[in-house]
């Protein structure tokens, strides 16, 4: 596939939020990152220094695979995540300062984007056309769409 990497706007989803009620009045700590994009990978993970940046208490741990073994890793505060216009609340989960950021598959389902392998680039979901779109399946869905 080679690798691609994306240019991801976060915030403190706290302060974002915050912001958005009038309570907060300084601007909300958000920060520009590279991140890769990681199809093997679940969530949102993102290193030390960029979590201290952005000023995410931890809210626990989490048993992670990873390709060398099982490790424990912390867990902290959602961020308010930004991506080719589209956008997303995700928890965070802490990787070692060495290790690249990286954006795994639930965010890429959230935001309805898939890796182009060609293009080596992110793309929204072919099936879907440009718009942001969910699936949701149901045993008793006809297998009609009615978009009114």
């Amino acid at each position: 596939m080679g690798r691609v990497v994306v240019q991801l706007k976060l915030t403190n989803y706290l302060d974002f939020k915050l912001r958005h009620l009038k309570r907060l009045r300084r601007p909300p700590r958000a920060l520009d990152v590279e991140a890769l994009v990681d199809t093997g990978a679940t969530r949102l993970y993102l290193k030390p220094s960029v979590i201290r940046s952005l000023g995410l208490d931890k809210t626990g741990e989490v048993d992670s695979q990873t390709t060398n073994r099982l490790r424990r890793r912390s867990t902290y505060d959602p961020v308010h995540l930004e991506l080719m216009g589209r956008d997303g609340n995700f928890d965070v989960v802490e990787v070692d300062e060495n290790v690249p950021n990286l954006l795994g598959q639930i965010p890429l389902e959230h935001l309805d984007l898939v890796v182009d392998t060609k293009g080596r680039k992110l793309i929204p979901n072919p099936a879907h056309g440009d718009k942001l779109m969910t699936e949701e399946y149901h045993a008793s869905d006809s297998g009609t769409c009615d978009p009114s």
